[in-house]
């Protein structure tokens, strides 16, 4: 099963409360810290066309540099409550 991915930094307070809230809700995600991470870094941006974090790749979906408040409307877009 290909997991939506979730790009985030670390000492991103979104990133950590965007965390939190997929963990409450059990919304299976692939997390990818992209501090020091070059590579992964490349990718969000590859895929975002921007840099900031959260980032979010639901199967083609972009939902970039975005807190709990866009996070929940864009699930349900994806069929996700």
């Amino acid at each position: 099963m290909n997991l939506p991915i979730l790009y985030i930094k670390r000492g991103c307070p979104w990133c950590d409360e965007v965390v939190d809230y997929l963990e409450r809700k059990k919304i299976e995600v692939k997390t990818l810290v992209v501090s020091n991470n070059r590579e992964a870094m490349q990718e969000m941006i590859e895929r975002s066309g921007q840099s900031k974090a959260p980032t979010m790749d639901w199967h083609g979906k972009i939902l970039a540099d975005f807190g709990v408040d866009e996070l929940v409307p864009f699930l349900k877009k994806q069929g996700v409550d």
